[in-house]
């Protein structure tokens, strides 16, 4: 096999990447040191979380004069995410650090806030365009986009992008010095979603994320093919006609970030001690018959790749076995994202026991990023925290607003970035007689009763862990949970007009008309089904039929192949 070499300062889930390289015919070598870099032919820079982190540590480990030798010498170099943002000047996220100043642009935060008062939150995850714009030409500015597909970039497919800084965007401006760029769009700003000039390429999104259109990007830079005719838009993907184009009636804010939908799988160990998914209703798993066994809806790893197929455009484990107690003893989980990784190119996100603990074999103490680390390396993309989000909540309310560094969402952030941590947040409503049960200052319809069984807000609750760290909030209404009967709006409302970050409606979808009515009614980021799918009573392509119908953006299947 053909090969590529991998430069990895301990960037997140490289898994992924890897999988993505040899699903299009390469082999990864792994760079250890910068005399590496001199030997090797293409290389590949991945990066996820701070500009200053990835920078400090490619210049301390030597790697930067490497770098621009490797680039000088006209080999091939694709950088992606932060692997982008490092050819720039700079970041405002790390002032005083340099990048490897091949543009002179600064990079810039978005903004929460449009200029017609429109809201978008930060950091921004989702699916968004990458339209190629035409090379700068003498004779004027560009203002039409290129019918050729730039390494594999097709001018009707989305990617999957997840960040807080981005490269400003300015016509003509980097034409001008060459460069070809494909351009994305959230709320009002415009930047620069991917980028190339002679041996080098760079995207913002993760193509190893992006399903088949990313899978197209890799493969198109491996085989250095810079311009190719684009794939035309498929009619019929696994006997279910494709969605027509998006009108965009209801993109608003968000411009052409998609409306996610997210396939939720609980696994756990069944009677006979298989991984199994399951579902219930306010966590009861167990069937109402007089057996009582673990009601059993299917395999993990299929179910991941039915519901990637059917265009899901994440999947999430949450891991209730006991197994979940020490999950560093979970062989058969971390097996679990192995194995998926390998045949689902969108986000992986695993839930379950993600906190500090002790290895009950060994009684060695493993710190929350120790067990996320494990679960990164295996494959999942984000790791979602629960009762530890509380407790470290309660930390922070006790500190005067301050978090002691130490809690999970903290070292975790810290290490990977926020976007790699999801908060669960479990409310369920407690009924009061009169306001003045209520906690001192609290609006009654706030008040929930946390797993920890402290009366606390869902409000104070979302507040702390976004300042801790989060990157997203999955909103579980367990009064809704298993219900069938539609998202809890008013709750969700509440908590999304409480934060900046990303929310993810979960609990009570029960038809297509359910994910539409929450994104009508409230501003949330994705929403999250899974009894609905695993009873095959609905499919994720129709709950994204349903939000085309209705004027919303969504991502279409677009095969398998590369």
């Amino acid at each position: 096999m053909p090969k590529v070499h991998l430069l990895d300062y301990v960037a997140g889930n490289i898994r992924s990447l890897v999988n993505a390289i040899e699903k299009c015919g390469y082999e990864v070598e792994w760079i250890r040191s910068p005399e590496d870099v001199k030997t090797a032919d293409k290389i590949i820079l991945p990066g996820v979380g701070h500009f200053g982190h990835c920078l400090t540590s490619l210049s301390k480990a030597g790697y930067l004069p490497a770098l621009h030798e490797h680039i000088k010498a006209g080999k091939p170099f694709f950088g992606i995410c932060v692997g982008l943002q490092a050819l720039f000047a700079g970041s405002v996220e790390a002032p005083g650090v340099t990048g490897l100043g091949l543009l002179s642009t600064t990079l810039e935060r978005f903004s929460p806030t449009n200029g017609d008062g429109s809201k978008k939150s930060i950091p921004c995850i989702g699916w968004n365009d990458a339209t190629i714009v035409h090379e700068f030409k003498a004779s004027g500015p560009v203002t039409e986009f290129s019918t050729k597909s730039f390494y594999g970039l097709n001018p009707g497919s989305k990617y999957y992008y997840v960040h807080s800084y981005f490269v400003p965007y300015e016509q003509g401006k980097m034409e001008a010095d060459g460069w070809t760029v494909a351009t994305a769009k959230y709320g009002d700003q415009t930047y620069v979603g991917a980028i190339g000039k002679e041996n080098v390429f760079a995207t913002q999104f993760h193509p190893e994320k992006s399903g088949a259109a990313g899978l197209r990007v890799i493969k198109a830079f491996l085989d250095g093919s810079q311009w190719s005719e684009p794939i035309p838009q498929q009619g019929v993907s696994n006997g279910i006609a494709t969605i027509s184009p998006p009108q965009a009636s209801r993109a608003g804010g968000l411009n052409g970030l998609t409306r996610r939908i997210i396939a939720c799988l609980d696994v756990r160990t069944n009677d006979a001690g298989d991984l199994v998914v399951t579902k219930g209703d306010q966590y009861d798993v167990r069937e109402k018959n007089d057996n009582k066994n673990v009601r059993n809806l299917g395999k993990p790893v299929e179910m991941a790749k039915k519901y990637y197929t059917q265009s899901a455009d994440e999947v999430t484990f949450l891991n209730i076995t006991s197994f979940r107690d020490c999950p560093v003893t979970d062989l058969p989980m971390l097996e679990i994202l192995r194995q998926t990784s390998k045949s689902v190119f969108v986000p992986l996100t695993i839930g379950g026991g993600i906190r500090d603990m002790v290895d009950p074999g060994t009684g060695k103490e493993i710190s929350a990023l120790d067990v996320a680390k494990l679960y990164f390396e295996s494959g999942a993309d984000k790791v979602s925290i629960g009762s530890d989000a509380v407790v470290a909540a309660q930390e922070y309310y006790k500190n005067g607003g301050k978090g002691s560094g130490k809690s999970g969402i903290e070292t975790i952030s810290a290490a990977y970035g926020r976007q790699a941590v999801v908060v669960s947040v479990d409310p369920k409503r407690i009924f009061i007689k009169s306001p003045s049960e209520a906690p001192e200052g609290v609006d009654p319809k706030h008040v929930i009763k946390t797993k920890l069984s402290d009366p606390k807000t869902v409000r104070a609750l979302v507040t702390a862990v976004e300042a801790l760290g989060a990157g997203e909030i999955l909103l579980n209404a367990i009064d809704r949970d298993g219900s069938n009967s539609g998202y809890d709006l008013e709750l969700i409302a509440d908590v999304k007009s409480a934060v900046e970050i990303p929310v993810i409606a979960s609990s009570g979808a029960g038809n297509p008309g359910h994910f539409e009515e929450v994104f009508r009614e409230t501003n949330v980021d994705a929403a999250l089904g899974a009894g609905m799918f695993h009873r095959g009573e609905y499919t994720v392509h129709q709950v994204k039929e349903e939000l085309e119908k209705a004027g919303y953006l969504v991502r279409r299947w677009e095969g398998e192949d590369v």
